[in-house]
C-alpha cells in the first residue's frame, strides 16, 4: 500500500511539473534562413572554431558591442574577437530588417513570439523578459512581427559564437526598420526604461547579466551585383578603394569609438542617412538604424545605471576582399554573394564599456 501510494504521489508530482513548463516538441522555434553563409550543426562550428584558433580566455567585458554579420568565409575571424567580451547571459540583439519595406515596416521596433530560435549546440531561449518589455511597452512602438524577423538574417549570423562560449545564453531579438531620428529617440528612451525596471526587478547587473548586441555590416560597395545600383562612390580602382576605406574609418573614428554622446550618433545618421529621405542611403551601411538605435538604447542604460558614459573600443575593421577567406566549402558551407573590387563588403566591430 506505501508503495502504491508513493507511485502514485511521484506520478501526481510529474504532472504537475510538466504543466509547470513547455515540452521542447510544443515550442515554437525559429528556423535558420541562412544555410550556406553560416554555421547550423555543431561539427560545423567545432571545425569554424579550431581553424581561427579560438582564444576563450579574454577578459574583455562589453556592455553594448558592435558586430558584422557576413557570411563566416569572409568575416569569420571578427566575430570571436568582440564576441568574446559579451560575457552576460541575457543578451538583447538589435539587428537589420533588410526587407522591411516588404512589409512596409517603419518607426516601430520588430520582435518574435517564438520560444526559441535554432542553434548548433541546441535551440536558444528567446528571455522571458522579452514578454516583460512588450507588456511595458505603449502598443504605438513596436510589432511582433514573426515573418520579418523568420526571413532576416543579421541576427542569426552572430548566435552560433554567443553559443560556443555559453550554452545557458538567452536572447531578446528585436529588429529596427526604417527610422527618423526623433522616432528613435522616442522609442529608445521608453524601451530602455522599461528595460531598466526589468533589470531592478531581477537584480540584474549591466554588462554582467544583461548586454546589448548590435549587428550591422558596414559599406556595401561596388558597381555591380547591387540590383542594379551603382555605390562606389569613390570608383573601383586602387585608388577608389582606398579613399572608400579612408571613408569608413573616418565614419568609424568620428562617430562609433572613445566616448559615445548624442552628437556621435546623430553624425553617424548624417553620414549614412539622406537628409531628405530618412529611407535613403547616404553611405551603405545597412545597419544605418540598428547601430544609432542601439546605442541609444545602451546610452540610457548605462545612464540609468549611474554608468560611467558609454566608451568604445576599436577592435578592428576588414573587408571581404581585403585577406584570405576561411575555408568553409568542406564543410557544407559557401558564401552567399562574390567578393572582388567591384562588388565588397566593410565589417566594424567595437566594444562597449
Amino acid at each position: 500500500m506505501k508503495k502504491h501510494y508513493i507511485l502514485i504521489s511521484f506520478i501526481a508530482m510529474i504532472a504537475i511539473t510538466n504543466c509547470g513548463t513547455k515540452e521542447t516538441s510544443q515550442l515554437k522555434i525559429r528556423p535558420v534562413v541562412d544555410t550556406v553563409g553560416f554555421a547550423r550543426f555543431n561539427w560545423q562550428m567545432d571545425s569554424i572554431m579550431s581553424r581561427l584558433k579560438y582564444d576563450s580566455s579574454s577578459d574583455q567585458q562589453w556592455k553594448a558591442a558592435i558586430s558584422p554579420h557576413d557570411d563566416y568565409s569572409y568575416v569569420g575571424d571578427m566575430y570571436p574577437k568582440v564576441l568574446s567580451g559579451i560575457k552576460a547571459k541575457t543578451v538583447i540583439l538589435f539587428g537589420v530588417a533588410h526587407k522591411a519595406k516588404n512589409y512596409n515596416l517603419e518607426n516601430k521596433i520588430i520582435f518574435d513570439s517564438f520560444d526559441a530560435w535554432k542553434a548548433p549546440y541546441g535551440n536558444i531561449l528567446v528571455s522571458e523578459i522579452r514578454d516583460q518589455i512588450i507588456t511595458g511597452l505603449p502598443d504605438s512602438l513596436y510589432l511582433v512581427h514573426d515573418e520579418m524577423q523568420s526571413v532576416e538574417h543579421s541576427l542569426e549570423a552572430l548566435i552560433p559564437f554567443l553559443q560556443f562560449k555559453n550554452r545557458n545564453i538567452e536572447i531578446i531579438p528585436v529588429l529596427i526598420p526604417y527610422m527618423t531620428y526623433d522616432k528613435m529617440q522616442q522609442i529608445s528612451e521608453s524601451l530602455s526604461s522599461v528595460v531598466f525596471e526589468i533589470m531592478k526587478e531581477k537584480n540584474l547587473q549591466w554588462g554582467q547579466d544583461l548586454a546589448i548586441l548590435i549587428s550591422t555590416d558596414a559599406v556595401h560597395y561596388g558597381d555591380k551585383d547591387w540590383g542594379g545600383k551603382n555605390y562606389a562612390s569613390y570608383g573601383t580602382d586602387s585608388l577608389g578603394l582606398i579613399n572608400a576605406r579612408n571613408h569608413e574609418m573616418e565614419i568609424i573614428t568620428n562617430c562609433l569609438i572613445n566616448e559615445i554622446t548624442s552628437e556621435k550618433i546623430q553624425r553617424f545618421i548624417n553620414y549614412t542617412v539622406q537628409e531628405t529621405d530618412y529611407k535613403e542611403y547616404k553611405w551603405t551601411w545597412c545597419g544605418r538604424y540598428a547601430v544609432p538605435f542601439g546605442l541609444l538604447v545602451a546610452q540610457n542604460l548605462d545612464n540609468l545605471n549611474n554608468g560611467n558614459g558609454l566608451n568604445g573600443t576599436f577592435i578592428g575593421y576588414s573587408t571581404s576582399i581585403d585577406h584570405s577567406v576561411l575555408k568553409v566549402n568542406d564543410l557544407k558551407m559557401g558564401v552567399t554573394a562574390p567578393a572582388n573590387n567591384h562588388h565588397w563588403v566593410g565589417y566594424a566591430a567595437v566594444g562597449y564599456k
